[in-house]
């Protein structure tokens, strides 16, 4: 599967050859694949299985659009992880563990950001839910596109 993503990959690269980095271009794709199934599912979890509805616990009641980011999460994740360990970030010689670790902070701190940016627009800017959520995708993807290079999956000099 990994060979097969990256002669996708690499062969609609070649366009975009002279604009940015190969690692860069990887990112972008994958990222936006990852990204869109997010949307999709978050958008799918929203509508379809909350039906709009708050989730309620004996101690805890859940909005439906904070409720539907975690339901997406539970599949973004791993994807995303993976994608980044064996497509974009391949050359990292750091343990996998240890990325895995970096990578679990790293998403907990997109969480708190997701949370933060979901409940300004939803709530107190009163933008419609998916909006939001692509809105808040934007900001979030650009924070964690730096800190899996210069962090997660980066490169441990010899």
């Amino acid at each position: 599967m990994k060979r097969f993503i990256l002669l996708v990959l690499d062969f609609f690269y070649q366009p975009f050859a002279k604009l940015m980095p190969l690692q860069t271009f990887r990112y972008l794709a994958c990222g936006s694949g990852n990204t869109a199934m997010d949307i999709l599912l978050y958008y799918i979890s929203y509508h379809f299985i909350l039906n709009e509805k708050p989730v309620h616990f004996s101690f805890l009641t859940i909005s439906p659009h904070i409720a539907a980011l975690f339901m997406a999460m539970t599949v973004t994740f791993p994807t995303g992880f993976l994608l980044s360990k064996y497509i974009v970030f391949s050359e990292s010689n750091l343990k996998g563990r240890i990325q895995l670790v970096r990578y679990f902070m790293l998403v907990g701190i997109c969480i708190c950001l997701n949370y933060g940016f979901m409940k300004l627009f939803v709530d107190y800017l009163h933008i419609y839910p998916t909006i939001a959520k692509i809105l808040t995708t934007i900001f979030v993807v650009g924070f964690s596109y730096l800190t899996q290079k210069k962090f997660t999956f980066k490169v441990k000099e010899a």
